[in-house]
Protein backbone atom coordinates (compact mmCIF):
# COMPACT_ATOMS: atom_id res chain seq x y z
CA UNK A 1 0.00 0.00 0.00
CA UNK A 2 1.31 3.46 -0.91
CA UNK A 3 1.02 5.62 2.16
CA UNK A 4 1.45 9.32 2.77
CA UNK A 5 2.70 8.65 6.30
CA UNK A 6 5.79 6.87 5.00
CA UNK A 7 6.47 9.20 2.08
CA UNK A 8 9.43 11.61 2.27
CA UNK A 9 8.84 15.23 3.14
CA UNK A 10 11.18 18.06 2.21
CA UNK A 11 11.10 21.31 4.10
CA UNK A 12 13.59 23.96 3.09
CA UNK A 13 16.97 22.20 2.91
CA UNK A 14 16.02 19.12 4.98
CA UNK A 15 14.34 15.94 3.73
CA UNK A 16 12.61 13.66 6.21
CA UNK A 17 12.30 9.98 5.31
CA UNK A 18 8.70 9.91 6.58
CA UNK A 19 6.08 12.22 8.13
CA UNK A 20 6.34 10.82 11.67
CA UNK A 21 7.65 13.28 14.26
CA UNK A 22 8.48 12.74 17.90
CA UNK A 23 6.95 15.65 19.77
CA UNK A 24 9.19 17.47 22.27
CA UNK A 25 8.54 16.16 25.78
CA UNK A 26 10.41 17.32 28.87
CA UNK A 27 12.36 14.50 30.53
CA UNK A 28 13.42 16.41 33.69
CA UNK A 29 16.52 14.22 33.72
CA UNK A 30 19.54 16.47 34.18
CA UNK A 31 21.38 15.49 37.36
CA UNK A 32 21.93 19.03 38.60
CA UNK A 33 21.52 22.61 37.51
CA UNK A 34 24.10 22.57 34.69
CA UNK A 35 21.52 21.62 32.03
CA UNK A 36 23.83 19.09 30.39
CA UNK A 37 22.86 15.95 28.47
CA UNK A 38 22.88 12.74 30.52
CA UNK A 39 22.99 9.08 29.48
CA UNK A 40 19.21 8.99 29.72
CA UNK A 41 18.90 11.53 26.91
CA UNK A 42 21.27 9.54 24.70
CA UNK A 43 19.24 6.36 25.21
CA UNK A 44 15.83 8.01 24.97
CA UNK A 45 16.28 9.88 21.71
CA UNK A 46 18.43 7.29 19.97
CA UNK A 47 15.91 4.52 20.59
CA UNK A 48 13.23 6.44 18.66
CA UNK A 49 15.68 6.90 15.80
CA UNK A 50 16.31 3.15 15.79
CA UNK A 51 12.52 2.83 15.65
CA UNK A 52 12.58 4.83 12.40
CA UNK A 53 10.88 8.05 13.51
CA UNK A 54 11.56 10.52 10.69
CA UNK A 55 12.11 13.60 12.85
CA UNK A 56 12.88 13.71 16.56
CA UNK A 57 12.44 17.04 18.35
CA UNK A 58 14.43 17.33 21.57
CA UNK A 59 12.52 18.57 24.59
CA UNK A 60 12.17 22.24 25.47
CA UNK A 61 15.73 23.40 26.11
CA UNK A 62 16.19 26.56 28.13
CA UNK A 63 17.95 29.54 26.59
CA UNK A 64 18.74 30.99 30.04
CA UNK A 65 19.14 29.38 33.48
CA UNK A 66 16.25 31.49 34.78
CA UNK A 67 14.11 30.30 31.84
CA UNK A 68 14.08 26.63 32.88
CA UNK A 69 10.80 24.98 33.81
CA UNK A 70 12.66 23.10 36.56
CA UNK A 71 16.19 22.57 37.89
CA UNK A 72 16.38 19.35 35.87
CA UNK A 73 15.81 20.78 32.39
CA UNK A 74 18.21 20.67 29.48
CA UNK A 75 19.91 23.96 28.69
CA UNK A 76 21.54 25.68 25.74
CA UNK A 77 22.70 28.88 27.45
CA UNK A 78 26.35 27.85 27.72
CA UNK A 79 28.95 26.63 25.22
CA UNK A 80 29.78 23.76 27.59
CA UNK A 81 26.35 22.27 26.84
CA UNK A 82 27.09 21.88 23.12
CA UNK A 83 29.13 18.66 23.28
CA UNK A 84 26.38 16.67 24.96
CA UNK A 85 23.77 17.91 22.50
CA UNK A 86 26.10 17.04 19.61
CA UNK A 87 26.31 13.47 20.95
CA UNK A 88 22.54 13.18 20.73
CA UNK A 89 22.55 14.62 17.20
CA UNK A 90 25.27 12.26 15.98
CA UNK A 91 23.58 9.16 17.40
CA UNK A 92 20.25 10.06 15.78
CA UNK A 93 21.94 10.80 12.44
CA UNK A 94 23.60 7.37 12.53
CA UNK A 95 20.10 5.90 12.21
CA UNK A 96 19.22 8.10 9.20
CA UNK A 97 16.71 10.19 11.16
CA UNK A 98 16.64 13.97 11.41
CA UNK A 99 16.68 15.84 14.68
CA UNK A 100 15.42 19.20 15.87
CA UNK A 101 15.56 21.05 19.16
CA UNK A 102 12.87 23.14 20.84
CA UNK A 103 14.21 26.38 22.30
CA UNK A 104 12.19 27.64 25.22
CA UNK A 105 11.84 29.96 28.18
CA UNK A 106 9.34 29.19 30.94
CA UNK A 107 8.53 32.75 31.98
CA UNK A 108 6.03 32.71 34.85
CA UNK A 109 5.81 28.90 34.75
CA UNK A 110 9.42 28.50 35.93
CA UNK A 111 9.43 26.42 39.11
CA UNK A 112 12.77 27.63 40.46
CA UNK A 113 14.21 29.37 43.48
CA UNK A 114 14.82 33.06 43.02
CA UNK A 115 13.22 35.71 40.87
CA UNK A 116 11.35 34.71 37.74
CA UNK A 117 10.25 37.02 34.92
CA UNK A 118 7.25 37.35 32.62
CA UNK A 119 5.58 40.00 30.47
CA UNK A 120 3.37 40.96 33.44
CA UNK A 121 3.46 40.32 37.19
CA UNK A 122 0.75 37.66 37.15
CA UNK A 123 1.20 34.27 38.83
CA UNK A 124 0.04 31.16 36.95
CA UNK A 125 -1.85 29.96 40.02
CA UNK A 126 -1.82 30.37 43.81
CA UNK A 127 0.84 27.68 44.21
CA UNK A 128 3.40 29.33 41.93
CA UNK A 129 5.59 32.39 42.35
CA UNK A 130 4.51 35.80 41.14
CA UNK A 131 6.97 36.90 38.44
CA UNK A 132 8.46 40.32 38.00
CA UNK A 133 7.39 42.15 34.86
CA UNK A 134 10.26 42.23 32.38
CA UNK A 135 11.97 45.53 31.67
CA UNK A 136 12.77 46.58 28.13
CA UNK A 137 16.39 45.66 28.75
CA UNK A 138 15.47 42.19 29.99
CA UNK A 139 13.34 41.64 26.90
CA UNK A 140 16.28 42.50 24.65
CA UNK A 141 18.58 40.20 26.66
CA UNK A 142 16.09 37.34 26.26
CA UNK A 143 15.80 37.86 22.51
CA UNK A 144 19.59 37.69 22.38
CA UNK A 145 19.51 34.48 24.46
CA UNK A 146 17.25 32.83 21.86
CA UNK A 147 19.67 33.95 19.14
CA UNK A 148 22.64 32.56 21.06
CA UNK A 149 20.77 29.30 21.66
CA UNK A 150 20.06 28.99 17.95
CA UNK A 151 23.74 29.51 17.17
CA UNK A 152 24.70 26.76 19.64
CA UNK A 153 22.05 24.47 18.10
CA UNK A 154 23.71 25.04 14.74
CA UNK A 155 27.11 24.20 16.21
CA UNK A 156 25.68 20.97 17.67
CA UNK A 157 24.45 19.95 14.20
CA UNK A 158 20.67 20.06 14.61
CA UNK A 159 18.62 19.92 11.41
CA UNK A 160 15.63 21.93 12.63
CA UNK A 161 14.88 24.49 15.33
CA UNK A 162 11.48 24.90 16.95
CA UNK A 163 10.54 27.89 19.12
CA UNK A 164 8.27 27.03 22.04
CA UNK A 165 5.41 29.49 21.73
CA UNK A 166 2.80 27.26 23.40
CA UNK A 167 1.56 25.89 26.72
CA UNK A 168 1.72 29.15 28.62
CA UNK A 169 5.49 29.62 28.50
CA UNK A 170 7.18 32.97 27.87
CA UNK A 171 6.50 33.48 24.15
CA UNK A 172 2.90 32.37 24.67
CA UNK A 173 2.63 34.75 27.64
CA UNK A 174 3.54 37.68 25.39
CA UNK A 175 1.04 36.58 22.71
CA UNK A 176 -1.98 36.15 24.99
CA UNK A 177 -4.09 39.03 26.33
CA UNK A 178 -4.77 36.79 29.34
CA UNK A 179 -1.14 37.01 30.46
CA UNK A 180 0.15 40.16 28.78
CA UNK A 181 -1.13 43.30 30.50
CA UNK A 182 1.71 45.56 29.38
CA UNK A 183 1.08 49.13 28.21
CA UNK A 184 4.29 49.56 26.21
CA UNK A 185 5.19 48.48 22.67
CA UNK A 186 5.03 44.79 23.70
CA UNK A 187 1.45 44.89 25.01
CA UNK A 188 -2.07 45.96 24.20
CA UNK A 189 -2.83 45.40 20.52
CA UNK A 190 -2.43 42.09 18.74
CA UNK A 191 0.42 43.57 16.73
CA UNK A 192 2.23 44.67 19.89
CA UNK A 193 1.72 41.32 21.63
CA UNK A 194 3.33 39.62 18.62
CA UNK A 195 6.37 41.90 18.75
CA UNK A 196 8.43 39.73 21.13
CA UNK A 197 7.98 36.60 19.00
CA UNK A 198 8.71 38.61 15.85
CA UNK A 199 11.99 39.82 17.34
CA UNK A 200 12.93 36.29 18.42
CA UNK A 201 12.21 34.89 14.95
CA UNK A 202 14.27 37.59 13.25
CA UNK A 203 17.15 37.16 15.71
CA UNK A 204 17.21 33.37 15.27
CA UNK A 205 17.14 33.68 11.48
CA UNK A 206 20.20 35.94 11.65
CA UNK A 207 22.25 32.87 12.65
CA UNK A 208 20.12 29.97 11.37
CA UNK A 209 19.42 28.97 7.75
CA UNK A 210 17.62 25.67 8.32
CA UNK A 211 13.89 25.00 8.78
CA UNK A 212 12.29 26.97 11.61
CA UNK A 213 9.15 25.69 13.36
CA UNK A 214 7.03 27.44 16.00
CA UNK A 215 4.76 25.56 18.40
CA UNK A 216 1.60 27.46 19.36
CA UNK A 217 -1.36 26.93 21.67
CA UNK A 218 -4.05 27.46 19.06
CA UNK A 219 -6.87 27.36 21.62
CA UNK A 220 -6.49 29.08 24.97
CA UNK A 221 -9.77 27.64 26.31
CA UNK A 222 -10.62 30.81 28.22
CA UNK A 223 -12.83 33.84 27.61
CA UNK A 224 -10.82 36.90 26.66
CA UNK A 225 -7.96 34.89 25.18
CA UNK A 226 -6.74 34.77 21.61
CA UNK A 227 -9.26 33.56 19.04
CA UNK A 228 -8.72 31.36 16.01
CA UNK A 229 -8.65 34.51 13.89
CA UNK A 230 -5.77 35.81 16.03
CA UNK A 231 -3.78 32.65 15.35
CA UNK A 232 -4.40 32.95 11.62
CA UNK A 233 -2.94 36.45 11.86
CA UNK A 234 0.03 35.25 13.92
CA UNK A 235 0.68 32.38 11.48
CA UNK A 236 0.70 34.73 8.49
CA UNK A 237 3.08 37.07 10.28
CA UNK A 238 5.37 34.19 11.20
CA UNK A 239 5.41 32.95 7.61
CA UNK A 240 6.28 36.47 6.42
CA UNK A 241 9.29 36.45 8.73
CA UNK A 242 10.62 33.10 7.58
CA UNK A 243 8.92 30.46 9.76
CA UNK A 244 8.46 27.24 7.77
CA UNK A 245 5.94 25.25 9.85
CA UNK A 246 3.44 25.85 12.65
CA UNK A 247 3.20 23.04 15.22
CA UNK A 248 -0.40 23.25 16.47
CA UNK A 249 -0.97 22.36 20.11
CA UNK A 250 -3.33 24.02 22.61
CA UNK A 251 -3.89 24.96 26.25
CA UNK A 252 -1.60 25.75 29.15
CA UNK A 253 -1.93 29.54 29.05
CA UNK A 254 -4.17 29.66 32.12
CA UNK A 255 -5.21 26.81 34.44
CA UNK A 256 -8.35 25.46 32.79
CA UNK A 257 -9.50 21.94 31.99
CA UNK A 258 -9.26 20.59 28.43
CA UNK A 259 -11.70 18.10 26.91
CA UNK A 260 -9.12 15.93 25.14
CA UNK A 261 -10.10 13.18 22.70
CA UNK A 262 -8.33 11.47 19.76
CA UNK A 263 -7.34 14.08 17.19
CA UNK A 264 -8.86 16.97 19.14
CA UNK A 265 -6.20 19.44 18.00
CA UNK A 266 -6.11 18.43 14.33
CA UNK A 267 -8.71 21.06 13.24
CA UNK A 268 -6.33 23.81 14.36
CA UNK A 269 -3.57 22.50 12.08
CA UNK A 270 -6.09 22.10 9.26
CA UNK A 271 -7.43 25.64 9.44
CA UNK A 272 -4.04 27.34 9.88
CA UNK A 273 -2.54 25.32 7.01
CA UNK A 274 -5.20 26.43 4.55
CA UNK A 275 -6.05 29.95 5.72
CA UNK A 276 -2.50 31.08 6.50
CA UNK A 277 -1.05 29.00 3.65
CA UNK A 278 1.77 27.58 5.75
CA UNK A 279 2.85 24.02 6.53
CA UNK A 280 1.54 22.62 9.81
CA UNK A 281 2.08 19.74 12.18
CA UNK A 282 -0.91 18.00 13.74
CA UNK A 283 -0.88 16.46 17.21
CA UNK A 284 -3.16 15.49 20.05
CA UNK A 285 -3.84 11.88 21.07
CA UNK A 286 -2.79 10.47 17.71
CA UNK A 287 -2.13 6.79 18.42
CA UNK A 288 -3.06 4.73 15.33
CA UNK A 289 -1.46 4.44 11.93
CA UNK A 290 -4.79 4.83 10.13
CA UNK A 291 -5.48 8.00 12.15
CA UNK A 292 -2.18 9.57 11.08
CA UNK A 293 -2.71 8.47 7.49
CA UNK A 294 -6.18 10.02 7.35
CA UNK A 295 -4.84 13.38 8.51
CA UNK A 296 -2.21 13.40 5.77
CA UNK A 297 -4.34 11.94 2.98
CA UNK A 298 -6.97 14.61 3.54
CA UNK A 299 -4.34 17.37 3.56
CA UNK A 300 -5.21 18.44 7.11
CA UNK A 301 -1.51 18.81 8.01
CA UNK A 302 1.92 18.09 6.57
CA UNK A 303 3.47 16.24 9.50
CA UNK A 304 2.05 14.15 12.34
CA UNK A 305 3.52 14.52 15.83
CA UNK A 306 3.25 11.79 18.44
CA UNK A 307 4.06 12.18 22.12
CA UNK A 308 2.87 9.66 24.71
CA UNK A 309 2.38 6.94 22.12
CA UNK A 310 6.10 7.07 21.34
CA UNK A 311 6.84 6.76 25.07
CA UNK A 312 4.80 3.56 25.09
CA UNK A 313 6.18 2.23 21.79
CA UNK A 314 9.57 3.47 20.52
CA UNK A 315 8.98 1.32 17.41
CA UNK A 316 5.61 2.84 16.59
CA UNK A 317 6.56 3.34 12.90
CA UNK A 318 6.74 -0.45 12.54
CA UNK A 319 3.43 -0.83 14.34
CA UNK A 320 1.85 1.72 11.99
CA UNK A 321 3.38 0.11 8.91
CA UNK A 322 1.87 -3.26 9.84
CA UNK A 323 -1.52 -1.60 10.37
CA UNK A 324 -1.31 0.14 6.99
CA UNK A 325 -0.05 -3.03 5.25
CA UNK A 326 3.15 -1.51 4.04
CA UNK A 327 6.80 -2.45 4.54
CA UNK A 328 9.43 -0.10 5.87
CA UNK A 329 13.15 -0.51 6.18
CA UNK A 330 14.46 -0.99 9.67
CA UNK A 331 17.95 -1.24 11.13
CA UNK A 332 20.04 -4.02 9.62
CA UNK A 333 20.63 -5.52 13.04
CA UNK A 334 16.89 -6.03 13.55
CA UNK A 335 15.99 -7.52 10.16
CA UNK A 336 15.13 -10.93 11.67
CA UNK A 337 12.33 -9.38 13.68
CA UNK A 338 11.39 -6.38 11.55
CA UNK A 339 9.60 -8.21 8.72
CA UNK A 340 6.32 -10.08 9.16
Amino acid sequence: MNTKLFSPYKIKNVELKNRIVMSPMCMYSCSNEDGKVMNWHLTHYTSRAVGQVGLIIVESTAVTPQGRISDYDLGIWDDEQIDGLKQVVDLVHEQDSKIGIQLGHAGRKANLNGTIHAPSALAFNEDMSTPEAMTGGQIKETVQAFKDGAYRAKQAGFDIIELHGAHGYLINQFLSPLTNHRNDEYGGSRENRFRFLAEVIEAVNDVWNGPLFVRISANEYAEGGNTQDDFIYYAKEMKRRGVDLIDCSSGGVVPVGVDAFPGYQVPYADRIKHEAEIATGALGLITQGWQAEEILQNDRADLVLLARELLRDPYWPLTAAKELRTEIKGPRQYERGWKY
